[in-house]
Order: structure tokens, then sequence, then C-alpha cells
């Protein structure tokens, strides 16, 4: 009895054992996620083989529009400037000394001016005057002459005068515009990219047919787009206003959303060969919050710009 008993518990061991074991490794069910059947958009992507490149939307290298000395500098590489900042100045003392004279005598010639019309007037009265006696033959008719002689003439001298003062207040003009040439003012918002030359130095405008180095580089930055080639064979899927994706080696990750603005009439060579199109994307910081910018990224002088890489989606039909 006791014997059978004992093989009893054995067999129940063994078997609670083998069961722990089967639990143990067994394999696991697989886990069901059931979502509800909806409609969407089945997408046909077009991915490009060759890295593109991100430029700004604006760049300026800016020149002054005649040579001298550099008499004011007020930035540096690297700074924010708002639209209308001044960028340089070329020493203008004597081109601002010009343009004050000028302004003095346009306060001149306005008071000339006016005297003479307040002459004018005068004899236009007495000429009037001089009439009516002479209607009733109390003056002699040459006395009558005189007075309307010489008021006609004060009239020419008063309109001469006004011309005078037209011709300086022209003269303001032209002062300003030359003393507006020594000014280089920022045409848009952006960063100081590189600045050639330092204060006091003397920079020149491109004679025509040489190139010079610009004395300020000036990039926009709060738009970019990207220019990406696209092999032939897909280059007629792309269209203008295609959403795009664009990934850039130097933000691992991340995925930058744009939108397919221009397409190239005309396919790129290299080495002798038929090239891909060409096709820009347009990003910019300020169409929505999601749309990340690249700029944002500190960069060396010496590093080179991201090599963006994308795809072009669109619904397959």
């Amino acid at each position: 009895m006791r014997g059978m008993m004992r093989w009893l518990a054995l067999f129940i061991l063994a078997g609670a054992v083998a069961v722990l074991v089967w639990v143990k490794t067994r394999p696991q069910p697989l886990e069901i996620i059931i979502q509800p059947v909806v409609r969407g958009k089945v997408e046909q992507t077009v991915a490009n083989t060759r890295a593109g490149t991100v430029e700004a939307c604006r760049r300026a290298k800016l020149s002054p529009s005649i040579g001298g000395q550099i008499g004011r500098l007020p930035i540096r590489e690297g700074d924010h400037v708002e639209t209308g900042d001044l960028l340089l100045e070329i020493w203008n003392e004597d081109l601002a000394a010009q343009l004050k004279l000028a302004e003095l005598e346009e306060q001149s010639a306005r008071a000339q001016a006016a005297a003479t019309c307040l002459s004018a007037a005068e004899a236009e009265r007495q000429a009037r005057r001089t009439k009516q006696l002479r209607d009733r033959e109390v003056v002699p008719e040459e006395d009558a002459d005189r007075a309307l002689t010489q008021a006609g003439a004060l009239r020419a001298q008063c309109e001469a005068a006004r011309a005078g003062v037209t011709m300086s207040a022209a003269r303001i003009d032209v002062a300003r515009a030359g003393l507006s040439r020594t000014r280089l003012i920022a045409p848009f918002a952006g960063v100081v990219a590189k600045i050639e030359g330092e204060l006091n130095e003397y920079v020149t405008p491109s004679p025509v047919g040489v190139q010079t180095p610009p004395a300020v580089d000036l990039i926009e930055d709060n738009c970019f787009y990207v220019t990406a080639p696209i092999d032939e064979v897909d280059a007629a899927a792309v269209r203008v206003g295609m959403t795009a994706r664009i990934t850039l080696d130097a933000f691992k990750g991340r995925q930058f959303v744009g939108k397919v603005r221009r397409i190239a009439p005309m396919s790129s060579t290299s080495r002798n060969r038929r090239g891909p199109s060409m096709s820009r994307h347009r990003l910019s910081t300020r169409a929505t919050s999601r749309t990340c910018s690249p700029a944002t990224a500190p960069m060396s002088r010496s590093s080179s710009p991201p090599r963006p890489k994308g795809c072009i989606s669109r619904p397959r039909r």
C-alpha cells in the first residue's frame, strides 16, 4: 500500500513538473489589434536617388553703388537684421554738407520768392488804382502804362522766383540721392553671412565684366527651398503642389513637410549624360508650427549645408 502511494506521489509530481515546463516554454499567443475599416488614401512614393541641396529663398550679395572708405559698419557676421537696417556706410561728410547747403539754399529761395511775389501783388494793386485814375483823366496815360508794365515785370519775377524754389528742391533730391548711394541698406530681413571689409578700409563696386567679392552677403533665415534631383523615369509622376517629405542628415529621425513649388522645364546634364530633372520644394518657417527649419542648428563657417533626401507622395487613383 505504501509503495502504491509513493508511486502515485511521484507520478503527480512528474505531471506537475511537465505542466510547469510546458507553460514556461510554450510560444506566446499573438496579440491582435482590431481597427475599424475606413476609407483612406493609398500613396505612391517617388524618391530621389541623389542628395539634394537646401538653399534660402532669398540671398543677396550686396555692394555699395560707389567706392570709398568705410565710415560706418554697425553689423557683424551672424547678426540678424531687419528690412531697412543700415549694413554699411561709405564716408560721406562732403555729400552730407552738400545736402545741408542745398536745404539752406532752398530756404533762401523760398524767402526771396515770397518777397518778390509780395512786391508783385502790391504793384498790381497800384496798377489798378492808376488805371481808375486814368479813366477819370486824372493822371496821364504814360503813368498808367508805366504802372501796368511794372506790375507785369514783378509778376514775371515772382514766377521766376517760384521756379527757383522748385530747382532748389530738385537740388536737394539730387544731394539726397548721392548720399543714399553711400549707404548699404538691407533689402529684406535675414542673417549676415559674410562681410568683406573692415572699418576705414576701401571698397569698390564691381566694374563691368570683373567680378569682385560682395561687401555683405545677406541670407534670408525664415524661408528655404530644397532642390532635389528626380530620375527621368519618375519625373512624369511629379506634379506642382504635391506633398513632399524631406529628411536631412543633420536631423536624424526627423522629417520636414514641404510642397512641390516648381519643376524645371528641362533635365540637367552631368558628365555628358542626360541627368534627372530638378524639382523644387519650399520650406517656410512661417507656414505652420510643424514645419521646422534646418537653420536652427548651429553651423560653422567651414561646414557644408545639410544634404537633404526626400520623397514625393501622391494619391493613387
